[in-house]
């Protein structure tokens, strides 16, 4: 399957019709997702109908839109009308259907994209690796007895293994880099705020973002940019206005100052990791390292406060309906619920500290380079990983590298890092707030220079 940018090109020259491009997606949904378990619902009467008026609109000489005729799908937490939010979660699909799309449905729709389904997760977004126990675990498309990672683990799979050009996740402490970077894919967790969470159900709501798949620096940045702008129902969505980034990827890493994260960011993994990040600094030129203030702290004090808010935003149904909690999950909600309210001021007070002292790291430095995950997929159903002669929790792990930056709402892509060994693995390139443009400047150049990029699609 052709990549977004080619594929609505075609649309639009009308090379290729909507109705077919969508039909491809579904055919390949049919064929190979039982291999992959990424899709949790299809809506291929939906996906058709959309497809033809888009086809209607080429054949008028009316505009389609930018992203005319791409094939999408959503991670099960955004609203689809007319389909049951389940979130990863037996719980709420007793709930009634949702009654509208949520605001980046809708927003890619009226850029011309089709629609095609929900995809599975970890159970409302509190974990690493979609082994969800209710609709089965995500297989990675790369060795389907290994995990794709999580929580947006659909949302990767379905884009690595080319069911869909382009998918939306979300991000709370590290649920699209994860994922992306296990399955070999770009995904991008954009600065808090910046994109429309409204229509979605939320996690730790200081701590959610959302943000897209794709198998390309090119169709990242045309998906994203027709995610962007205010939306008055998200409060927390700024009201700043829409910057377009596809139209600055060719100006390449030229002026900006790119260092590699040392110190913390080069322990606690296994050693194919740090040589893989090392080895694609090395050939984008970055000589330069730095150390982020308290990585530790910021992820330990990350984890308090999305277990407290996640905790207390599921309090009535753990304590009404415990036993029906994923059981993966279910212990990682309670704990968040008992955790003191000191604890959690405490954490707040410190994150207040280190986002400024990131303010001042970033008047120094453009972008800064790290590994994305502490090690490659591991096989599904796997409790504990070695690192550094040490067991600790596989899944839970996975997060070392990520959360730091969630905790400061910082704009992240997770970049494939190209041949880094017989499992994908990634790169996370990180800008100051609102400077997703120099994150994919630096993507841009890497995959222009052959550093970054998704390994071969085996389906």
């Amino acid at each position: 399957m052709a990549g977004v940018i080619d594929i609505a090109a075609a649309v639009r020259a009308g090379r290729i019709t909507a109705v077919d491009a969508t039909r491809a997606s579904l055919d390949r949904i049919r064929v190979h997702d039982s291999s992959i378990n990424a899709f949790t619902a299809v809506v291929a009467d939906r996906a058709l109908a959309a497809a033809a008026r888009v086809d209607d609109l080429v054949q008028s000489g009316r505009d389609p839109g930018p992203l005319a005729g791409v094939s999408f799908a959503v991670k099960n937490l955004f609203d689809i009308e007319g389909i049951t939010t389940i979130a990863g979660s037996r719980i709420d699909a007793a709930l009634p259907p949702a009654a509208r799309d949520a605001t980046l449905v809708a927003r890619l729709e009226s850029a011309g994209a089709v629609l095609v389904g929900a995809l599975n997760m970890d159970e409302y977004a509190f974990g690493f690796s979609t082994q969800n126990s209710h609709y089965g675990p995500t297989r990675n498309p790369h060795d389907v007895s290994r995990i794709a990672g999580g929580s947006s683990g659909g949302s990767a799979a379905a884009v690595a293994a080319d069911l869909v050009p382009m998918s939306l996740g979300s991000d709370t402490n590290g649920s699209i880099r994860v994922p992306a970077a296990l399955c070999g894919v770009f995904g991008l967790k954009p600065t808090y705020g910046r994109l429309s969470r409204a229509g979605t159900r939320l996690f730790a709501s200081s701590f959610d973002h959302v943000g897209p798949f794709a198998r390309s620096v090119g169709d990242i940045a045309a998906v994203y940019d027709a995610l962007q702008g205010p939306d008055p129902t998200d409060p927390v969505c700024a009201g700043r206005p829409v910057e377009p980034v596809a139209s600055v990827l060719h100006q390449g890493m030229d002026g900006l100052r790119v260092a590699l994260a040392a110190g913390y960011f080069t322990n606690a993994g296994h050693p194919e990791v740090f040589a893989a990040a090392e080895k694609a600094a090395s050939a984008l030129g970055v000589v330069r390292h730095v150390n982020l203030p308290e990585p530790a702290l910021a992820r330990a004090a990350a984890m308090i406060i999305t277990a407290s808010e996640g905790g207390e935003l599921h309090l009535a149904d753990l304590k009404a309906q415990a036993a029906s909690f994923d059981p993966m999950t279910r212990p990682l909600f309670l704990s968040g619920t008992v955790v003191p309210a000191v604890w959690y001021v405490r954490a707040q007070r410190f994150r207040r500290w280190y986002c400024r002292e990131l303010e001042a790291l970033f008047r120094d430095v453009d972008v800064i380079l790290a590994p994305a995950t502490p090690y490659p997929a591991f096989p599904i159903g796997q409790r504990m990983m070695e690192v550094d002669g040490r067991q600790l929790p596989a899944a839970g792990h996975l997060g070392v590298f990520t959360q730091p930056l969630s905790f400061a709402g910082l704009p992240v892509l997770a970049a494939p890092i190209a041949g880094a060994g017989p499992l994908p693995l990634g790169l996370q390139i990180i800008a100051a707030p609102w400077r997703e443009d120099l994150a994919l400047r630096v993507a841009a150049a890497g995959e222009a220079a052959g550093v970054l990029a998704p390994p071969p699609v085996k389906f």
